[in-house]
Order: structure tokens, then C-alpha cells, then sequence
């Protein structure tokens, strides 16, 4: 009788330390319309049921270690914080396949409206919209890099014979110095007054194209497998990029106005206004960390925080238990602690013991 049903759910079973490689082996084995299914996660040997938090933490932990430096994938400016994909001559098939599950759990979290916490320039939203990038994009990715070639441009023609520049680049590739030549013969192209323009598009051309061809081409690839044939091909770089990441407002007056009291709860009881003086004397990391336990993202979403649905609900009367929370739901689990500084202690206790299911 059950001939011919399929599942109507994207079901992914994965291990804390291995998730890297648990989720490109099973996304590989799914067809295209199956990753376009609503994802559901299960951390193997965890009781943790989806039903929407689960998937976020998923999202969070898988997005850490992909752009964490174990993977030499990408690499974050130290000045704009941005990453950008390390320049290599040949990427390896593993580094290939990480960087296609890259573009694939993007395409992931936009499919079930998850926030991903990354820094990613717009420089990479128009390329996945199949738009050209310029030198004013570079600013973004590598400031001090367009601050030095904007300096070119104000260089007379004696200080640019000066500097003995040719049309060549030196990259770190995993180790190794490696040359490039931004046009045929450019290690005998001297840089001068009248070919200063091009040396500046061909370095700026190097840094999004040629540098990374390969590693953009299979994380494009990724992303299009499942976001190809949807909504997202007909949108602005900026709205693709409010769609993955959010917003970066934290804006915790407008959640406080939102926010919704249950279990007995309302906005004028006494732990309710310690909650929200606790909160506001929080700084910007505990704050995110307090979104994270309620809601298994620290990510706002589009609109700010005042479109988070976010309830506190009362779990029983004063105690030493630690709040609680349904990240499904974004319900924070309240005992009525009697004092400020009891509910202070056990609410930051609760934040800093966030990640999984249950504490250790």
C-alpha cells in the first residue's frame, strides 16, 4: 500500500566530529529535488528531535568548520573580516568537494530560511547572480590591497618607473610562493603611466576570477543545484545576502516590545523586569549567545529582531534549575527566580552551556 511514497522530508544523521564529511557523503547521494525538501537533522546518539532547532544548530556548527582555517578553504581579512577563497594553482578533489558542500548548505539554509552566521563580501553574491565584480568591490574584500592600487593611479610616471613593477602577483598558495602573470609575457610588461588601468582590472580581475576559478566554480555549483530553478536567480546581490545572513541590528528593545509572555507570565511581573534589565546590561556577544540558547541561531532575522517570534513562558517558581528553552519554538523557559542576581547567575550559566542537547 505504501508502493511509490517517497519521504517528503531532506532526513540528514550526522556525528559531531565528523560532520564535514557525514554531510557531503549523504548529499551526494541525493537527486536534485530531493535537497529542495524541508531538512530535518539528527545528531546521532542524541535525543534531539528537528523541528527547526535542531537544523539551525546544524547549520551553525557545519558553517564554523568549513570556514575555520582546518579546511583551507577560505580565508578572512584581517581588516574588513570578510572571507574570500585562498588562491590555489590546483585545489585537490577533497578541497573541491568541500568547497561544492559549501555552496550546497548555502543553498540549504536559504531553502528552509535558516540565518547563517558567515561574512561573505557582496563581491561573491553578484558572481553567484552571475554579475560582474570591479575594483570597487575589492574594497570590501581587501581594503588595504584597493587602497594601494587606487595609490597607483596618483603615482607620477618617475615613481612608477620607480618601483619596478612588472605585470606579475605573488600568492601563498597553501605554503608555496607561487607567480602569476595578469597577461601573456607580463614578467617582461613593465608598469607605467599608460597601462596603469589595465595592471589595476587585471589585479582586481586575478583576486575574483583567476585566483579562484576552480573553487568558485564548483561552490556555484553547489549552490545552484539547489537554488538554481527558484526566486533567488532573480534577485539583487543585496537581497541574497539579507537572505542568508540577516541583518546585523541588535536591536533588544524592539525584541522586548515583540516578545510574548505565556505560563502565566506578563511584561509588568517582577522576573520579567529583571530579565530585560539583566538583558540590556548584556553586551553584544552575550546577546548573541542568549539568542543562540533560545532560539539556536544568533543571527537576526530579515526585518530585526521585533520579527523574531519570541516567548517567555514560566517553568514553575523560584529554584536553582537553570532556564530552559524550545529553540523549535524560540520559547525561553523562565523559573520565577526571586532575586535579580539569581536570575543574572543561572541565565548566564544556561548561555554559556549552550551547544547540544543537555550539559556535561
Amino acid at each position: 500500500m505504501f508502493s511509490g511514497v517517497t519521504c517528503p522530508y531532506l532526513v540528514l544523521e550526522v556525528r559531531r566530529d565528523s560532520l564535514v564529511r557525514d554531510t557531503l557523503y549523504q548529499l551526494d547521494l541525493k537527486l536534485s529535488q530531493d535537497l529542495r525538501k524541508q531538512l530535518k537533522v539528527r545528531f546521532v546518539g542524541e535525543e534531539g528531535v528537528d523541528e527547526g532547532g535542531v537544523q539551525k544548530e546544524f547549520f551553525q556548527l557545519i558553517v564554523r568548520d568549513v570556514f575555520s582555517s582546518k579546511y583551507g578553504i577560505f580565508k578572512a581579512n584581517d581588516e574588513s573580516q570578510y572571507h574570500w577563497f585562498i588562491p590555489q594553482a590546483s585545489p585537490t578533489p577533497d578541497a573541491l568537494e568541500e568547497m561544492r558542500l559549501t555552496g550546497q548548505l548555502i543553498g540549504l539554509a536559504v531553502y528552509n530560511a535558516v540565518i547563517l552566521d558567515i561574512h561573505l563580501p557582496p563581491a561573491l553574491y553578484k558572481k553567484l547572480l552571475g554579475l560582474q565584480v570591479d575594483r570597487d568591490d575589492l574594497r570590501e574584500v581587501d581594503p588595504a590591497l584597493h587602497h594601494g592600487l587606487t595609490q597607483l593611479t596618483l603615482l607620477s610616471a618617475e615613481e612608477l618607473e620607480y618601483l619596478e613593477r612588472t605585470f606579475e602577483v605573488e600568492y601563498d598558495d597553501m605554503g608555496k610562493l607561487r607567480t602569476h602573470e595578469l597577461i601573456p609575457n607580463g614578467a617582461n610588461t613593465t608598469l607605467t603611466v599608460d597601462n596603469r588601468e589595465l595592471f589595476i582590472d587585471k589585479y582586481v580581475d586575478f583576486i575574483f576570477n583567476a585566483s579562484c576559478a576552480r573553487q568558485f566554480s564548483e561552490f556555484k555549483a553547489g549552490f545552484d543545484r539547489i537554488c538554481s530553478m527558484s526566486y533567488v536567480r532573480f534577485m539583487r546581490p543585496q537581497e541574497l545576502e539579507l537572505l542568508v545572513c540577516g541583518c546585523s541590528d541588535l536591536d533588544f528593545g524592539a525584541l522586548e516590545g515583540s516578545t510574548i509572555y505565556d505560563g502565566g507570565y506578563s511584561k509588568d511581573a517582577q522576573v520579567i523586569q529583571h530579565f530585560w534589565k539583566v538583558v540590556g546590561e548584556f553586551s553584544d556577544e552575550l546577546k548573541r549567545k542568549l539568542l543562540f540558547f533560545a532560539t539556536s541561531s544568533d543571527r537576526v532575522p530579515i526585518g530585526g529582531l521585533s520579527k523574531l517570534h519570541f516567548v517567555i513562558a514560566k517553568n514553575g517558581g523560584d529554584s536553582d534549575r537553570l532556564p530552559t528553552s524550545h529553540t523549535c519554538f524560540n520559547v525561553l523557559l523562565l523559573p520565577e527566580y526571586a532575586t535579580i542576581d539569581k536570575l543574572r547567575e543561572r541565565l548566564l550559566t544556561a548561555i554559556h552551556n549552550s551547544e547540544g542537547f543537555g550539559m556535561i
